[in-house]
C-alpha cells in the first residue's frame, strides 16, 4: 500500500532495513512532477525493490525570494502522479523537518559551481548539494535517480557521492523532450501560449552548436556566436548564456578536442529554462 510520509523517524521505520536483493532507489524531486519525473520514476520502479519518492522545495537553492514563492506547489497532484508511476512511498518533509534549525554546515561545491547556473545563481549549487546530502542521509538508498537536463547539478552530486564516499549509485536519466524538442521542465507551466514558441530558442542554439561540433568546429567563441543567431532579438527574450565545458569538471574548454557539455540558460519573459546537450 502507498504510503505518505513527513516525519524522518517515521520513514526509516518504514524503509525495508536489509535482506532484500533489490536496493532502495531514491527520485529527489521539488514537486511539480512532470512526464521527466515519471521516467525517473519508471527507471527506479523497474531497479528496485522500493521506490521513494521526495517532494521538498528547498529554500536553500533559490538565490530570489520571489522564485521560491512562486515556485508550483500541488502535493496532491504530485503524490497521484508518483503512485501512478509506481512509488512506494511519498517523502513530503516540511521545511522544519528537514531543518530544525537554520543550517550552518553546508556543502562547497568549487570550482564545479564557477560557470553555467553557478555563476548566475551565488548560493544555489551549495544549497542543491546540501539538501541531497541530507536525503541521502536520511533515506540511505542504494540508487538516487536525476535527470540529465540538469547537466550542472548532476555532475556535482556525482562528484558529491565521490568525495564522501556515499554508498549510492548516481543514476543519470536521458533529457525527456517535447515533440518540438523543448526540454520539459516544472517552469515550463509558467510560459503562456504567446511566449511557448519563443522558449524553443534554447534548444535551437543548442542543436545548432551540435551540429557545427559535429562538422568540425572547434572554436568555442564560434560556436556561442552561432548560438546566438537562434535567439529571437525580443525584449522578453535573453540568453543568459551558453557555455561550452568538459563535462567532468565543468570548465570552459579553449578548443573542442573531446566529448563536451554545451548548456545554456534562457529567460522568456521572465521564466529561466535550462537546457544541454552532449556532443562526442
Amino acid at each position: 500500500m502507498p504510503e505518505i510520509i513527513s516525519a524522518i523517524h517515521q520513514l526509516r521505520q518504514t524503509l525495508p532495513s536489509g535482506g532484500s536483493d533489490l536496493p532502495v532507489g531514491l527520485v529527489p524531486t521539488m514537486g511539480a512532477l512532470h512526464d521527466g519525473h515519471a521516467r525517473l520514476i519508471q527507471l527506479a520502479r523497474q531497479e528496485c525493490g522500493t521506490v521513494v519518492v521526495s517532494i521538498f522545495v528547498n529554500q536553500l537553492q533559490f538565490d530570489r525570494r520571489d522564485d521560491f514563492n512562486g515556485y508550483p506547489r500541488d502535493l496532491d497532484r504530485d503524490v497521484e502522479v508518483a503512485f501512478r508511476q509506481g512509488a512506494d512511498i511519498v517523502f513530503a518533509p516540511s521545511t522544519e523537518e528537514v531543518y530544525p534549525q537554520p543550517p550552518v554546515c553546508k556543502i562547497d561545491v568549487g570550482s564545479l559551481g564557477e560557470h553555467l547556473c553557478g555563476r548566475f545563481r551565488p548560493g544555489h549549487f551549495a544549497g542543491v548539494a546540501t539538501v541531497v546530502m541530507k536525503l541521502l542521509q536520511i533515506v540511505q538508498p542504494g540508487r538516487a535517480y536525476f535527470g540529465e537536463k540538469d547537466a550542472q547539478q548532476l555532475a556535482i552530486i556525482r562528484r558529491l557521492v565521490a568525495d564522501f564516499n556515499v554508498p549510492v549509485a548516481i543514476v543519470g536519466v536521458p533529457t525527456v523532450r517535447e515533440p518540438d524538442g523543448l526540454a520539459l521542465s516544472s517552469r515550463n507551466r509558467r510560459l503562456n501560449p504567446a511566449n511557448r514558441p519563443l522558449a524553443l530558442a534554447l534548444y535551437r542554439a543548442l542543436d545548432t552548436v551540435r551540429q557545427r561540433i559535429a562538422s568540425g568546429e572547434t572554436d568555442p567563441d564560434v560556436l556561442r556566436a552561432l548560438a546566438a543567431t537562434e535567439v529571437p532579438t525580443e525584449p522578453s527574450v535573453t540568453l543568459e548564456y551558453l557555455e561550452v565545458v568538459d563535462p567532468s569538471d565543468l570548465q570552459p574548454v579553449a578548443r573542442v578536442e573531446g566529448p563536451v557539455l554545451v548548456a545554456g540558460a534562457l529567460w522568456v519573459n521572465g521564466v529561466r529554462l535550462i537546457d544541454n546537450v552532449h556532443c562526442e
